[in-house]
């Protein structure tokens, strides 16, 4: 039994109809209810799955709104595949409604489509594809739905604590032709008190970002301005912005002036593909003329060792390795009041390095600030070696399904369920010179291309669970 393009053509109508459902639904992490750990839109985006898994035949299981699955077989051995359903926020500046699941000129518009609803509507439909089509897998295939990816992956350490971990598998959630290796993962804050007593102008607030894996694309800043001074901050701007070019604009109100700047929003983990709104701001307030000494003193470390790097040399964690390259380190999030000022960063350390040599670096460099690091997620790195099996089989599926044979296995910064396996790997959905527009405002993928990922990914269920012999 060979599933061929016209195998899966037939169930076109169903996969763009079913993942505009799945796209319109809202699903960022929202405040817990009943039954709803992350929120109502997430809990909705995994029913709708569920549901839809059900109707079409699977026997499905929901973890009391973690996470849930739907399995095709009967094998001893288990072959997952894992997606999520929860999104980040929709950022700002689109073309098109961010939840309006659109087509234009071929291409479906969504916060999610490629990350990860897209992969996860394919994948339900590559194991429809081979059930309809009579095939017997020597293997349990196990579609599994994460709903907390994007934050804490606490949905799988409830998922995992009632339901054995797989034998092996992918997640559908990055690059072909396939991810054999993943940076680690840290998410962590620093803060600092400020006292801002006797100053010119006094930072009232700061506000920016939307997640701690986005590049934030706005910030803002409220200042109180004593009378007289209001001249001297909005003159330094003009010259700042015209010795930078960032995009940035100033509000006056009665005793106050807004500082507004605008960044291009890109993923945590490819910082240098989006600008840094919050670091343009924080070098701005650097240069600012009236600020209290404390308050000073902590842009100054934010000037001098972050700026608007993305790989950490200045602030002591400037790894590397030759199997994943460079750190990465990301300003995701930033608030602060009149007493504090708290930062929030998603770094993605080399295969090689540990989680607590970037913490200690950048603690050594921030010796004599006022600055405090606290440790909120350390997600350790995935290796799979090329010769693998696994790596093996998907290279063959994916050549053979391309035509593509000179593209190679790659490592990443991103971080996918993959990890979440002690045998897995991540595989597709974006294919090689495709733009990565996960996180980014206008993500959107091919409805052609959703098409083919179906295929490829029937296929390689096909050929890692192998027949059940008669």
């Amino acid at each position: 039994m060979t599933i061929t393009h016209e195998t899966i053509e037939k169930y076109r109508e169903s996969i763009v109809h079913h993942t505009q459902q799945l796209v319109r639904i809202k699903s960022v992490e929202s405040e817990p209810r009943p039954g709803m750990p992350f929120g109502e839109g997430v809990h909705h985006a995994l029913t709708y799955m569920l549901n839809l898994a059900a109707e079409q035949g699977f026997e499905t299981v929901n973890v009391d709104g973690y996470a849930g699955h739907a399995d095709y077989g009967a094998g001893e051995e288990i072959l997952a595949v894992l997606v999520h359903l929860d999104v980040v926020p929709e950022g700002t500046g689109w073309d098109y409604p961010p939840y309006g699941a659109e087509i234009h000129e071929g291409q479906l518009y969504g916060r999610g489509i490629i990350d990860d609803k897209g992969p996860a509507v394919a994948s339900l439909f590559a194991m429809k594809a081979l059930k309809d089509s009579g095939y017997d897998p020597g293997k349990k295939i196990r579609l599994i739905f994460g709903t907390d990816e994007e934050s804490g992956w606490k949905d799988l350490e409830v998922y995992f604590s009632r339901y054995p971990r797989p034998d092996t598998g992918f997640s559908p959630d990055a690059e072909f032709p396939l991810i054999h290796g993943e940076k680690g993962i840290q998410i962590f804050t620093m803060e600092t008190p400020w006292n801002q007593t006797d100053a010119k102008v006094t930072i009232i607030s700061i506000q920016g970002g939307n997640a701690p894996n986005m590049v934030p694309d706005y910030c803002e800043a409220v200042l109180k301005v004593v009378e007289g001074h209001k001249k001297a901050v909005s003159e330094r701007l003009i010259q700042f912005i015209k010795n930078t070019g960032y995009d940035m604009g100033i509000e006056e109100l009665p005793e106050r002036l807004v500082i507004q700047s605008k960044g291009i929003s890109a993923h945590g983990s490819m910082p240098e593909k989006g600008q840094n709104a919050v670091s343009q701001l924080m070098l701005f307030l650097n240069e600012c003329p009236g600020l209290g000494d404390e308050a000073i003193a902590a842009v100054d470390v934010y000037s001098r060792h972050i700026g608007m790097e993305v790989n950490g040399q200045s602030i002591g964690c400037g790894l590397e390795d030759d199997i994943s390259g460079k750190l990465i380190f990301n300003v995701g999030l930033i608030s602060a009041d009149v007493h504090q000022l708290k930062l929030t960063v998603n770094t993605r350390y080399p295969i090689t390095a540990k989680g607590e040599a970037v913490l200690n670096g950048i603690r050594n460099s921030l010796v004599g600030s006022r600055y405090k690091l606290q440790l909120e997620e350390d997600i350790g790195p995935l290796f799979v070696s090329k010769e693998d099996e696994l790596v093996q089989k998907l290279m063959q599926v994916y050549r053979e399904e391309t035509g593509d044979t000179v593209s190679e296995p790659i490592t990443i910064g991103g971080g996918t369920y993959a990890r979440a396996l002690a045998h897995g790997v991540a595989f597709g959905p974006l294919f090689p010179g495709q733009e990565e527009l996960a996180h980014k405002k206008n993500e959107s993928m091919a409805v052609d291309d959703l098409i083919r990922i179906t295929r490829i990914y029937a296929r390689a269920l096909q050929v890692l669970a192998g027949e059940r012999s008669s």
